[in-house]
């Protein structure tokens, strides 16, 4: 009887944890399909308000102006019927850390950081969660791909490139390694109110300790790779593709001293592959970022103003005042609940289109230039012929989460899921209270 009961207790909890699993990653494409009459915004700021879109194989073989003559067959395909609709490239989230912690207060599900102040052979990359439910809650507002970074050190780790539906972060991954990623030490400091200490910003008095170790850590991790030692140092050999050039790296910096002080240090080790993360005070040095070829990952939008003296709407307006200038930037999301928060990308950029970008040029820093800066855009970032079907269709304006209403979602031709924990409970109280659609 014993027997019994345990069995039965097995069977519960398999219930339990399958009824709250993902849903099953699609299958491949099995048909080839078109959608048809969309507005569609391609992702480099051109936009066909009357489109045909056709895919194949996983990959966009076909897009075409639908209003103008063309001898292109629909036979033997699936036909979407999207008139009055948008399709856009897959949104993409720079700088994220979906699926390395699941819920914060249990331990086991955090992956987020790893002890030490130098991890540059950490890969962000194996401790990705292909079935968390935060991810999964990604999809409904068309955020498709994103970058997997680990956050805690002077040097964190490498980043790799996933897209969200997958079994596990080997199929997830579109590229591994791509990146390494430095916390520049902060100049000025904040005073520790708790301790009785002045609020205020005063001067590191440990910041050219900081960076010289940071100098000596690239110079001898250099050396190592330069070398001939048997001598296996995993650490340094995580170095080698910032020298070498197949690693960017990515350095965390807000201030101007921050972020002139990150791009020198880069450059006189021999490093020009670099994008500067966060970049609050970056308005005031684009003449700067530009000479130097440095990309941005721009802080997330909706937050305050760090200091009591800058614009309310800094925030708002700063990604205007990058592009504006030439700088080639992207958005990224960290910062508090920045996992959950990632849902809200594309009105991340529907903000900026409020302060002074136009609608093409906000869904460029969500898809072009992130592709470009990660590494992907020879596949993915821009609705362009021979790139992958990595795409979504929304009833309206994908800015504004008033319309935006995923209605598909295609990761290389395969249809998504929408259904998530959120649509569950939407549908169970939609009911209950009688709420239409």
């Amino acid at each position: 009887m014993k027997t019994f009961k345990n069995i039965n207790l097995v069977l519960i909890l398999l219930c339990f944890s399958f009824s709250y699993a993902q849903q099953t990653p699609a299958k491949d494409q099995a048909m080839d399909f078109a959608i048809v009459g969309a507005t569609a915004h391609i992702g480099n700021g051109t936009v066909i308000d009357n489109s045909l879109i056709i895919v194949s194989n996983g990959k966009i073989t076909r897009v075409l102006d639908n209003s103008q003559p063309n001898a292109v067959t629909l036979q033997a395909m699936d036909i979407i019927d999207a008139k009055g609709k948008h399709v856009y490239p897959g949104f993409i989230v720079a700088n994220g850390t979906l699926g390395l912690v699941e819920v914060d207060a249990v331990k086991a599900s955090n992956d987020l950081s790893e002890l030490g102040t130098f991890n540059p052979h950490i890969r962000s990359i194996i401790a990705y969660n292909a079935e968390s439910k935060i991810v999964e809650s990604m999809r409904p507002n068309g955020v498709l791909l994103g970058q997997v970074v680990p956050r805690s050190g002077r040097i964190t780790g490498t980043s790799s490139v996933v897209q969200y539906d997958a079994w596990n972060w080997e199929d997830a991954a579109i590229k591994t390694d791509n990146g390494l990623h430095v916390n520049w030490p902060n100049s000025f400091s904040r005073g520790r109110w708790w301790l009785g200490e002045d609020p205020g910003l005063k001067p590191n008095k440990n910041y050219s300790k900081q960076v010289k170790e940071l100098d000596n850590y690239f110079k001898e991790a250099k050396s190592y790779n330069n070398g001939s030692t048997k001598d296996v140092h995993l650490p340094f050999e995580g170095m080698a593709g910032v020298f070498d050039g197949t690693k960017r790296l990515y350095i965390s910096a807000n201030d101007e001293k921050g972020i002139t002080d990150a791009v020198n240090f880069a450059k006189s080790h021999g490093i020009s592959n670099i994008t500067i993360v966060g970049a609050y005070e970056a308005g005031n040095m684009t003449e700067f970022l530009k000479q130097n070829n440095i990309s941005v990952f721009l802080r997330r939008v909706h937050t305050r103003p760090n200091a009591e003296d800058d614009d309310y709407d800094l925030p708002f307006k700063l990604a205007k005042k990058l592009v504006d200038a030439g700088v080639l930037v992207a958005l990224e999301p960290s910062g508090q609940m920045e996992r959950m928060n990632s849902r809200n990308l594309p009105f991340y950029a529907g903000t900026t289109v409020a302060y002074g970008l136009t609608k093409e040029q906000a869904v460029q820093l969500i898809t072009e230039n992130p592709a470009k800066i990660l590494g992907i855009d020879d596949m993915y970032g821009t609705l362009e012929e021979g790139k992958s079907a990595t795409l979504f269709i929304s009833e309206g304006d994908a800015l504004d989460m008033r319309t935006n209403k995923v209605m598909h979602a295609f990761i290389d031709g395969r249809k998504l899921s929408l259904e998530t924990h959120q649509t569950e409970l939407w549908q169970r109280y939609a009911k209950k209270y009688g709420v239409e659609d």
